[in-house]
C-alpha cells in the first residue's frame, strides 16, 4: 500500500534519505559503508547491489535483452534503451532552469549544469587539471602514460580516445556523416560542419580587440592579428623562427630541424623511415605503382583519397576555403594558408645558404636546389632531369602533346592550369600582382617578379663569357648570341668536330 501512500517509514540517520521498505534502506547504507558484498566471478570486481553485478555480468556474456522495436538496436541495461528511444521520438524530459535547454538523460543535463556552475569535480593526480566530466579526466590521462588503447583494424594507428577511432575510420570508409541543410554539403565531422555553416549564416564570434574586425573562425583571427605587428609572447623557433601559441607545439616543430621524430617503420625498397604505418603504407605506393582511388569524370588514378579529393576540385570548380582579408577563394586549405602570409607579410621558412626567407616550405625547398644543382625528378622518356616536379610534369606533356585545359571564351586550349588562368585574364582583364612600390599592376607572378627587379636593380642572371649580369634570362640569351657573331667575325673558331678534327665558331651543332 505504501507505493501508493508515497509513505517511507525507512530514514537514513547518515544523510536523511527516506525509503519506503527496510530492503531499500539497507541496500542504500552500502553507499555509506562502502560494502561491496556482491562479487563477479570472472573478474573479481565487486559490487554493492546485485542488480548492478547482473548489468556488469553482461560485459563478459555480450547478452543484450532490451531490443528498440523502431531500428532493432539492442542494449544490455534498460536505462541504455530508453535513452536510444528518445533518439527516434525527439523527446528531451530534462531541462536546464539556467538557459531552458533540453537533454534526453539525466545524465547529461548534470554535465550541462556544471558549465553554468563551473564545477569541476574530476581532478588530474599528475597535473591538478580538472575536468567537468569524468570521461574527459580518462581521456587525459593517456597525455600523461602515452596509453593508446584504440587500434585502426586498418592501417594499425592507434588512438587515446575512442571519438579520434571513429573520425579517422572516415578517412577508410570516405563516410560523412554531418550534412549541411542549406546546401546538402557533407562533411565527416562536426567541427567541420560548424565551420561550414557559417558561411551561410555569416557568424563571426572571434573579434580582434585592436580593430573590431571579426573573424570566423580561431585561426583566421589569429593571423590577422598579426596585421597589427603585436609583441608576440609566444614561443620562437631559432631555427627558422617560425612561432607557435604553445610550447609543446615548437617542440614538435624543432624535432623537424634535430630530426628526433620517431620514424619507426622503414621501408624495405629504399629504406626511408615514417612516423606512423599508414604513411609507410602510401608511400609504398610509390614503389609498386598502385593507384587505387579513381576520379570517375577523366578516370586518372591517384594513391592516396585526400589526393583525389582535391582533384576533383579541379573539375568542380569548388574552392570552400576563403580569406578573410580580401574574399579570394582556394580550392585547398594550405594553398589559403599559404596566401595568408601575403597580408601579414610572415615568411617563416629560410634558406640556409643565403638566407633568403619564404611564405611556406615548398617555395623554399626549391629554392634550395639552386645552390645545391640537385635535380631529383627524371623524364622516364628521354631521361631529362628537374629541379622541380611541375617542371617534370610540364615537360612530359612535350612528349604526349596533352592539353586538357581549354578556354571557354575561345576554344585555346594549354598543356597546364596556371597557363590557362594567365590567359584567362586576356578576357576578363583582371590585374590581380600589384607592384608595392609603385602601384603598377600585373597578369602574372612572373611579370611582377621582372618589373620588381626595375626598383631594386636585381640581376640575377649572369653571362659566363664576360660576366655581364642582366635582369630577365631573355635578355641573357639575346646577350649571348653577340659573343657567337663576334666569333663569326673575328673567324674564331673555339669548337672542334671529333671527326673530322674541323674547327667550327658559334651558331653549329655538333651531331655525332
Amino acid at each position: 500500500m505504501r507505493t501508493h501512500t508515497d509513505e517511507k517509514p525507512c530514514r537514513c540517520e547518515e544523510c536523511g534519505w527516506q525509503f519506503r521498505t527496510l530492503r531499500e534502506l539497507e541496500s542504500h547504507m552500502r553507499t555509506h559503508t562502502g560494502e561491496q558484498p556482491y562479487s563477479c566471478e570472472n573478474c573479481n570486481k565487486s559490487f554493492s547491489h546485485m542488480d548492478t553485478l547482473r548489468k556488469h555480468m553482461r560485459t563478459h556474456t555480450g547478452e543484450k535483452p532490451y531490443r528498440c522495436e523502431q531500428c532493432e538496436k539492442q542494449f544490455s541495461e534498460l536505462g541504455s534503451l530508453k535513452r536510444h528511444v528518445r533518439t527516434h521520438t525527439g523527446e528531451k524530459p530534462y531541462r536546464c532552469e539556467e538557459c531552458n535547454k533540453q537533454f534526453t538523460d539525466s545524465g547529461s543535463l548534470k554535465k550541462h549544469m556544471r558549465t553554468h556552475t563551473g564545477e569541476k569535480p574530476y581532478r588530474c593526480e599528475k597535473c591538478n587539471k580538472q575536468f567537468t566530466i569524468s570521461g574527459n579526466l580518462n581521456k587525459h590521462m593517456r597525455t600523461h602514460t602515452g596509453e593508446k588503447p584504440y587500434t585502426c583494424e586498418k592501417c594499425s594507428k592507434q588512438f587515446s580516445a575512442l571519438s579520434s577511432l571513429k573520425k579517422h575510420m572516415r578517412t577508410h570508409t570516405g563516410e560523412k556523416p554531418y550534412s549541411c541543410k542549406e546546401c546538402n554539403k557533407q562533411f565527416s565531422q562536426s567541427s567541420q560542419l560548424k565551420e561550414h555553416v557559417k558561411t551561410h549564416t555569416g557568424e563571426k564570434p572571434y573579434k580582434c580587440e585592436k580593430c573590431d574586425k571579426r573573424c570566423s573562425k580561431l585561426g583566421n583571427l589569429k593571423s590577422h592579428m598579426l596585421t597589427h605587428n603585436l609583441e608576440r609572447p609566444y614561443y620562437k623557433c631559432e631555427e627558422c623562427s617560425k612561432q607557435f601559441i604553445h610550447q609543446k607545439s615548437l617542440k614538435n616543430h624543432m624535432k623537424t630541424h634535430s630530426g628526433d621524430l620517431e620514424k619507426p617503420y622503414r621501408c624495405d625498397e629504399c629504406s626511408r623511415q615514417f612516423g606512423s604505418l599508414s604513411h609507410l603504407k602510401s608511400h609504398m605506393m610509390t614503389h609498386n605503382g598502385e593507384k587505387p582511388y579513381r576520379c570517375e569524370e577523366c578516370s586518372r588514378q591517384f594513391r592516396r583519397l585526400d589526393d583525389l579529393k582535391r582533384h576533383i576540385r579541379t573539375h568542380t570548380g569548388e574552392k570552400p576555403y576563403r580569406c578573410e582579408e580580401c574574399n579570394k577563394h582556394f580550392s585547398e586549405k594550405g594553398s589559403l594558408q599559404i596566401h595568408v602570409r601575403t597580408h601579414t607579410g610572415e615568411k617563416p621558412y629560410s634558406c640556409l645558404k643565403c638566407s633568403k626567407r619564404f611564405s611556406d616550405r615548398g617555395h623554399r625547398n626549391k629554392h634550395m636546389r639552386t645552390h645545391t644543382g640537385e635535380k631529383p625528378y627524371r623524364c622516364e622518356q628521354c631521361s631529362k632531369q628537374f629541379s622541380q616536379l611541375g617542371n617534370l610534369r610540364r615537360h612530359i606533356k612535350t612528349h604526349t602533346g596533352e592539353k586538357p585545359f581549354r578556354c571557354e571564351k575561345c576554344s585555346k586550349q594549354f598543356s597546364q592550369l596556371v597557363a590557362l588562368n594567365r590567359h584567362m585574364l586576356i578576357h576578363t582583364g583582371e590585374r590581380p600582382y600589384p607592384c608595392d612600390t609603385c602601384d603598377k599592376r600585373f597578369n602574372d607572378p612572373s611579370s611582377l617578379t621582372k618589373h620588381i627587379r626595375t626598383h631594386t636593380g636585381e640581376k640575377p642572371f649572369k653571362c659566363e663569357t664576360c660576366d655581364k649580369r642582366f635582369a630577365e634570362s631573355g635578355t641573357l640569351k639575346k646577350h649571348m648570341k653577340t659573343h657567337t657573331q663576334k666569333r663569326t667575325c673575328t673567324g674564331q673558331k673555339p669548337y672542334r668536330c671529333e671527326n673530322s678534327s674541323r674547327q667550327l665558331g658559334g651558331g653549329f651543332v655538333l651531331f655525332k
